[in-house]
């Protein structure tokens, strides 16, 4: 996993948390004394432990942990990509082309990075199927993203997963919807 998202995790955690308990989760998940550097690569698994640990010490369910550092991850990515967005896209807009516009520059630029596969089906105006599909598994952190980028709006959605590959599903199917 890129390093960036490392980096990102520990502001997360430091300003949620306050400053040193990103040295207590290093610790406790196993890994210890670290630092991410934001243009490096590594392991998937360290940030599952940290997501894991962090689980575990808190009392949140894993998936709450991480759909919160997804929310978290939005404005971040405005602030990268932001310029590959059209002016006029909103919510269901940015979530719809997120593959073409964003991950095909991601891949081209960092040829090591493995954003998720998306494939998006645009049902109506106020609705949109995600096809979530990453061996990483990480779909609740997508579904807060897509929090994110509907605050970023001002806008409201509603989150339905109809299958998930947590539960053994081959892709995660996750309904977005303007409320």
């Amino acid at each position: 996993m890129h390093g960036m998202i490392f980096a990102e995790l520990k502001r997360f955690v430091d300003e949620g948390h306050g400053p040193g308990v990103w040295d207590t989760l290093l610790r406790e998940s196993g890994i210890g004394a670290k630092i991410y550097l934001t243009m490096e690569v590594y392991p998937d698994e360290e940030l599952v432990r940290l997501a894991r640990t962090a689980s575990a010490l808190t009392g949140a369910p894993l998936a709450d942990i991480l759909e919160a550092f997804g929310e978290f991850l939005a404005p971040t990515y405005f602030k990268l990509y932001g310029h590959l967005l059209k002016p006029e896209w909103r919510t269901l807009d940015v979530i719809e082309h997120t593959e073409q516009s964003i991950h095909r520059v991601v891949r081209i630029k960092n040829p090591g990075a493995r954003p998720p596969e998306l494939r998006c089906i645009r049902v109506s105006f106020v609705e949109v199927l995600l096809i979530y599909n990453s061996s990483r598994r990480m779909c609740a952190v997508a579904k807060g993203i897509a929090r994110g980028v509907a605050t970023h709006f001002s806008e409201n959605i509603r989150i339905s997963e109809a299958t998930c590959m947590l539960r053994g599903a081959a892709d995660c199917r996750i309904t977005i919807k303007l409320a």
